[in-house]
């Protein structure tokens, strides 16, 4: 059985333009890995007009930033995984976690794995999708 992604854009606020969200079956993988307050990368920056989204996966692996803690991240490190499609598999491993944040060391998500079609929908939808924009 496949993951399933599903891209949000948060708009922008006080501190911050605004930013992607990854729900993995249901679930807010920031939020659950960084905690409440963590951000995810700037929908300026992981949806780029006239180019492809870094979300993009291709046969080669490259590590992509999905977040971070409410500091910016500079202090405690980013939430970051490897991404990679494997025929018709999108992979997401290898997950580095921040850690200043918290007094213990937060749990890593487990790997996921999407179905390619799936996965290239969200993304081009996320990519078409530029409401956000109006408010930066």
């Amino acid at each position: 059985m496949f993951d399933r992604l599903e891209i949000r854009v948060l708009p922008s606020g006080p501190r911050f333009p605004a930013q992607l969200r990854f729900w993995v079956n249901g679930e807010d993988v920031v939020e659950e890995t960084v905690g409440e307050g963590g951000r995810g990368p700037y929908a300026a920056d992981a949806l780029p007009a006239g180019h492809p989204s870094p979300l993009r996966a291709t046969g080669e692996a490259r590590l992509l930033e999905v977040g971070g803690p409410d500091c910016t991240g500079g202090c405690c490190g980013f939430l970051t995984v490897v991404v990679q499609r494997c025929g018709e598999i999108v992979q997401w491993s290898d997950w580095e976690v921040p850690w200043g944040a918290h007094t213990e060391m937060p749990s890593p998500p487990p790997e996921l794995h999407f179905d390619a079609s799936q996965y290239d929908a969200e993304v081009t939808r996320a990519e078409a999708d530029r409401w956000w924009q109006a408010y930066s």
